[in-house]
């Protein structure tokens, strides 16, 4: 077993045009912001939050 923190690979699937504002500051925040950018974030409760909010948006895979 590695202890290297678990990482998620998170992808823009649709836009953040027309959403709340919240919804928009999230993609921003989790730095997606363009459709098909992909990130790799950590797995904490923080980012777990912030992709519960825009969850129809992005398409999240465990690394």
């Amino acid at each position: 077993m590695s202890d290297a923190p678990k990482r998620l690979r998170v992808t823009q699937i649709a836009s953040g045009n027309g959403r709340k504002p919240g919804q928009q500051a999230t993609l921003i925040g989790l730095g997606l912001n363009k459709l098909r950018r992909v990130r790799e974030l950590p797995d904490t409760p923080g980012v777990r939050g912030m992709l519960r909010k825009v969850a129809h948006l992005v398409k999240v895979e465990q690394q």
